[in-house]
């Protein structure tokens, strides 16, 4: 019997059934190897259960038999960590639960890198220090070897030039729990003014369990000011007490394939922080980067900025019982955040359009008092008039040099004055003369959602979509507490090349999103992306309107000629997953076009950042390789789900476009597309339902890397197995193997053909440094471009004599 299933930060679990000496009884006591990772630059940890007198050679089935359920799960993995300066003291501890019937024997190996600075390493079993030894990367090689070799499994192939940390016994009691504490102190590496700081939890990838719960706290501590907080692997919650302090938190349930954690913080003091971080995987491509600006936290300078704020407010008959009592509630909300020396004004409206004051008023409390008291007498009645709402809201800013911002809600469609939606835009646009800006509040489903994002887009604001049954005043008080304080606005970056540019030439920068920037408002982080020609130093000025000064902000930057590794590989997967958004914005506003679905259907398949356009890719049937049919059929599918500007799909399309093109670190940030990130087994952000069947869950769970995730017009979020991420590669599954999407064709006809387990397949493995070997480590065929040469890894044959049965001696 081969029993195959995983562990939370205990990977994949293979089970072989020994007969101990002196025993009469076909099953005995189980030895267990596990894996665990403690240091940075590590994925997987490994559970291997080893054999105590002779090896049961397993045949190798095509397709493999369903998994019998393991023997093991995980209740929980804790994370703290404490960082100061760039020393961080580490503790992990996870609960590890025997849920069989016979003992198990475990021993925890520890892939270590040898260019990671690790010390005070210590591991405790119930508060018991468990003894162990140091192994160098080639003794640690054979180990590696060996196991892969003898399991008929890949998945450490990726720990090749890695040493190892290797633990003494410990046994696991039959229905009982043991805590595994590790703590460690590392040395931060510091590159491009940023402290990084990688925290393996990513052992679950091979899991068919997922982690019940997984928490990480971080704690940082620096001299200077922490500007930049960032984590490209994950959605965090930052709270920034002081301009030295900050406390990172993230936190999954049910998790089932969680990538590693890591967070990146820049120090500097002064009001702004910038930093650049760039990725070029090859001279012949334009690079890719990401500028991450941040101001103070605490700024008295964001105090004397004083702006104008208009509230417009729909009270038409559909706004009336809960609704209209919830968005009284967010109104009030929003005048008493007012601060000293603000100016407003509250538009109601339904059929006719009613000011709170004829002109704007400065902020005091007397006006506030009576702003309330006009709030609270509102009651809901009449039809739509937005376009009239619009232009009274806009018509009364008059200050150019202010920062000004118009917060819109409706609950509904245009039913009075003027109803369609191009006129409406462009009369909004003609009564913007000191270029407010504009957020539009969508209250349910009918609303004309691609209306509200228009109108946000084209006055640099931004939608936010209140589903039926969520709370009003939480979606509005959430985004004004991150727009209440504008530091510096009107903003603009140029970037200086120390290189002479040939005269005539195209601009070095390109493609870089959003297109137009927006405020930077305190306790907010501007992420700006793009792509460059020239690698090489850099001089980065950060212009714009500080308390209605003029100012420019000057740091140094290095962009890379080309990239030593994949370090920085999430740069080009940011890059893609905002351009994927801002091609869908085009064809939503400006109509379908051919050649921006060709481009979108080709990101997609070369960064697995499939789309409810181009979901059709993830039907093996499919081939990759028939441009013209898949531009086709994404056109078609692009031209019937945006058409739809109304009702429930209308409104999660535009949600799910705006996630893309807002998101701060590719899939991972994008709020239920990760399959790693803010997504769990029970919930992946809206609608999302996990695979049942348990041959579902075997390729989900056996398969390497991470499952592409997509969302359907409705918002309903899906799983698709046959779509796989593995660092900067995506693999299709086609037939009974899996394809890496850059494989042309003709590649594939001359690919060179290697066994898996055979000496080739260790070469391959172990050149580079062990780097490329994550890219073969599928326990089936694979298809693959590695450097300049394609390989096809085809699986040995059954060995002789091979038993799926115990034998006795």
């Amino acid at each position: 019997m081969n029993l195959r299933s995983a562990i939370a930060f205990s990977g994949l679990l293979t089970r072989i059934p020994v007969r101990p000496p002196g025993s009469g009884r076909r099953w005995g006591i189980l030895a267990v190897v596990l894996f665990g990772l403690l240091v940075p630059a590590l994925a997987q940890a490994q559970v291997l259960i080893i054999e105590q007198h002779r090896r049961i050679v397993l045949p190798r089935p095509n397709p493999r038999p369903t998994p019998v359920p393991s023997a093991y799960c995980i209740r929980s993995v804790d994370v703290q960590a404490a960082i100061k300066d760039q020393a961080a003291k580490v503790q992990i501890s996870q609960v590890f639960r025997n849920t069989g019937s016979a003992t198990l024997e475990a021993q925890f190996m520890f892939p270590m890198p040898e260019n990671v600075a690790i010390s005070g390493l210590t591991l405790l079993v119930d508060g018991r220090e468990l003894a162990g030894r140091l192994l160098k990367k080639d003794e640690a090689r054979h180990i590696y070897e060996e196991i892969v070799r003898r399991q008929r499994d890949p998945a450490l192939l990726e720990y090749m030039g890695q040493g190892m940390f290797q633990t003494s016994v410990f046994p696991i009691p039959a229905q009982a729990e043991r805590t595994v504490e590790i703590r460690y102190t590392q040395l931060l590496k510091k590159e491009n003014g940023l402290i990084d700081f990688l925290l393996p939890i990513g052992s679950t990838k091979h899991s068919n369990k997922p982690v019940e719960t997984l928490n990480v706290t971080v704690r940082v501590e620096a001299g200077d000011q922490i500007k930049t907080v960032y984590s490209p692997t994950h959605q965090l919650e930052i709270q920034r007490p002081d301009n030295s302090h900050a406390l990172c938190k993230m936190s999954l349930r049910d998790a089932y394939s969680p990538d590693d954690f890591r967070l990146l913080y820049g120090t500097v003091n002064g009001l702004v922080g910038m930093n650049v971080i760039s990725y070029r995987p090859s001279e012949s491509e334009d690079g890719y980067f990401v500028l991450l600006a941040s101001p103070e936290v605490k700024s008295a300078l964001a105090e004397r900025v004083e702006k104008t704020m208009v509230f417009a407010f729909d009270k038409s008959g559909s706004m009336s019982g809960k609704k209209i009592e919830q968005a009284k509630e967010a109104l009030k909300f929003l005048i008493n955040q007012l601060k000293p020396g603000d100016t407003f004004n509250v538009i109601a409206y339904d059929s006719a359009v009613e000011s709170f004051r004829p002109e704007l008023q400065r902020a005091d409390e007397a006006t506030i008092k009576a702003a309330l008291s006009f709030a609270d007498g509102l009651y809901a009645g009449g039809s739509t008039n937005i376009d009239g709402a619009l232009q009274t809201a806009l018509k009364m800013l008059n200050d150019p040099k202010r920062p000004s911002y118009v917060l819109f809600m409706t609950d509904g469609l245009p039913t009075v004055g003027e109803m369609h939606e191009l006129k409406i835009a462009a009369n909004a646009k003609q009564a913007n003369v000191v270029n407010a800006r504009v957020f539009a509040f969508g209250v349910g489903f009918d609303v004309n959602s691609r209306l509200l994002d228009r109108l946000s887009g084209e006055h640099r604001g931004q939608s936010v979509y209140v589903r039926p049954n969520e709370n009003i005043e939480a979606h509005v008080s959430n985004l004004y507490t991150k727009i209440g304080s504008p530091l510096l606005t009107d903003l603009a970056v140029n970037m200086e090349f120390d290189k002479v540019i040939p005269a005539g030439s195209a601009s070095p920068i390109s493609r870089t999103y959003p297109r137009r920037l927006t405020d930077l408002f305190q306790g907010e982080q501007l992420v700006w992306v793009g792509r460059y020609k020239y690698g090489g130093p850099v001089k980065v000025s950060l212009t714009g309107s500080v308390a209605g000064e003029h100012r420019t902000f000057t740091f140094p930057a290095t962009l890379a000629e080309r990239s030593p590794d994949e370090t920085n590989g999430f740069v080009e997967k940011l890059w893609a997953t905002r351009r994927i958004g801002e091609i869908i914005d085009e064809l939503d506003l400006k109509g379908h076009n051919q050649e921006l679905v060709d481009e979108m259907v080709h990101l997609s398949i070369r960064h697995g950042i499939i789309t409810p356009y181009t979901a059709f890719l993830a039907d093996e049937r499919v081939n990759l390789a028939d441009r013209e049919s898949n531009v086709r059929r994404g056109l078609s599918l692009a031209r019937s789900g945006l058409d739809k500007a109304e009702g429930k799909a209308g409104v999660e399309q535009r949600d799910y476009k705006a996630r893309l093109k807002e998101s701060a670190s590719g899939p991972a940030g994008v709020p239920g597309m990760a399959m790693g990130g803010a997504m769990s087994a029970k919930k992946a952000g809206r609608g999302a339902s996990k695979p049942a069947d348990p041959e579902s869950m075997r390729r989900l769970t056996a398969a390497k890397g991470q499952a592409a995730v997509t969302q359907n017009l409705e918002g309903e979020v899906e799983v698709l197995e046959s779509v796989r991420n593995v660092g900067q590669k995506t693999y299709f599954r086609r037939g009974q193997q899996w394809q890496d999407s850059t494989v042309t064709p003709e590649q594939a006809k001359n690919a060179i053909r290697v066994t898996q387990y055979s000496p080739a397949y260790f070469e391959l493995a172990a050149a580079h440094g062990g780097a490329l070997a994550k890219y073969i480590a599928f326990d089936e065929p694979v298809l693959v471009n590695l450097g300049p040469k394609t390989y096809q890894i085809d699986p040995p044959p059954p060995e002789e004599g091979a038993t799926d049965k115990p034998q006795d001696k």
